[in-house]
């Protein structure tokens, strides 16, 4: 099949979805692969090193579109994009598919077998497609750096002839993939590191690392079977809020990352809350793009409020598009040789794994949650 890469076009989108080194495993499937003239340049992947390893240069997103069967890409297609996919062609990459309306239907008319990387399970056998758990480790880590660069205060305990230097204390709210790598990238730091997670089952990951865990009593399930956040009750909420505010006025740095797949993120911290800090703290909050963890961030912005720097995170992976992008390559090209193995060009739909991450096919959505989502009103 031939597989085309475009350029992302979304402003400060600097990754790639296929890096030189991952067109050989490609061409031994026998498989065509033309990459978008400059797809790669942020990556500091040049259309030369492309070529030398086997692919062809497109000089236009056009031409590109008008020829591939399969469509890697970073950032969901924009309505230009949808529109110029290749009738009855495969797309794979990142979707966001609930608030994408307009591109769901370009798909369903088109005929487009649309797979969503978010929607990938996480099942074991995922785990090497896992995108969503790839760029959350690189956006626990930058999330760090964000803090301590944004905070007045040095990160590590300094004894100096000048006197002692305590640690900066960070408190990360959420360990999962984001929130584990926080707490390492802070602990290599050297900051004093606590951890809240209402999931009983990460205290122990938690203090492999070296951070104190927070504890709270738990009285509902707060995972579902497929290993995300569950959405919790109003009273539920309320709680860990009491339990954060009890620990907001004692830390320097608070990296937030409590998501909830597919729904706005929790707010776990109340303007009320922000009161409480030290002037001069910092709020790193990564769950920006789902409404915030904090009731006064601002997406893509840093905002002062009550003396206290609330970060609004977003797309930091782009930040790192060398690693970034090797990450994101080889989630997708993992998934793509699971689907389509030593090119077969026919998928199985009682796979597991085919079967749900794939949204739409044969001109109708068929993920179950997502047709959902849109006829209760998604937007475009």
């Amino acid at each position: 099949m031939i597989i085309g890469v475009p350029k992302e076009t979304l402003n400060g989108e600097t990754r790639v979805a296929l890096i030189p080194q991952l067109v050989s495993a490609l061409k031994r499937d026998n498989h065509d692969i033309v990459v978008q003239s400059g797809a790669g340049v942020e990556a500091s992947h040049s259309d030369d090193q492309y070529t030398a390893a086997g692919a062809r240069i497109a000089n236009d997103a056009t031409s590109l579109y008008a020829e591939a069967d399969i469509i890697l890409k970073v950032q969901p297609p924009t309505s230009d994009e949808a529109g110029m996919l290749k009738e009855g062609s495969s797309f794979i990459g990142y979707l966001a598919p609930a608030s994408n309306r307009a591109i769901v239907q370009t798909f369903v008319q088109r005929k487009v077998t649309g797979f969503s990387m978010e929607y990938v399970p996480r099942i074991t056998r995922a785990q090497t497609m896992d995108a969503l758990s790839s760029m959350a480790t690189i956006a626990g880590y930058k999330a760090v750096l964000l803090g301590a660069e944004r905070l007045d205060k040095m990160f590590p305990l300094l004894m100096t002839a000048a006197g002692t230097v305590a640690p900066a204390t960070v408190l990360i709210l959420g360990a999962g993939v984001a929130g584990l790598q926080a707490i390492a990238t802070a602990k290599r730091l050297g900051a004093r590191v606590e951890a809240f997670d209402p999931r009983p089952a990460v205290k122990e990951q938690v203090k492999s690392l070296g951070a104190t865990f927070v504890d709270m009593e738990i009285t509902e399930n707060v995972e579902t079977a497929g290993g995300y956040a569950k959405e919790q009750s109003e009273e539920f909420l309320k709680r860990e809020q009491e339990v954060i505010d009890a620990r907001l006025p004692k830390v320097d740095v608070v990296i937030s990352t409590a998501q909830i797949f597919g729904k706005k993120a929790p707010v776990l911290i109340t303007a009320d809350m922000v009161k409480q800090m030290r002037h001069g703290s910092v709020i790193v909050d990564l769950a920006a793009e789902q409404g915030g963890n904090c009731e006064l961030t601002e997406p893509g912005k840093m905002v002062e409020k009550h003396g206290v720097r609330i970060i609004g995170a977003v797309n930091l992976a782009a930040t790192v598009p060398v690693h970034a992008s090797q990450m994101y390559a080889k989630n997708i090209v993992n998934l793509l040789q699971h689907m389509y193995p030593k090119g077969n060009p026919n998928l199985d739909f009682t796979d597991e794994i085919v079967k749900g991450c794939c949204i739409t096919r044969n001109g109708e959505i068929i993920n179950e949650s997502v047709r959902k989502a849109l006829e209760q009103g998604g937007s475009n």
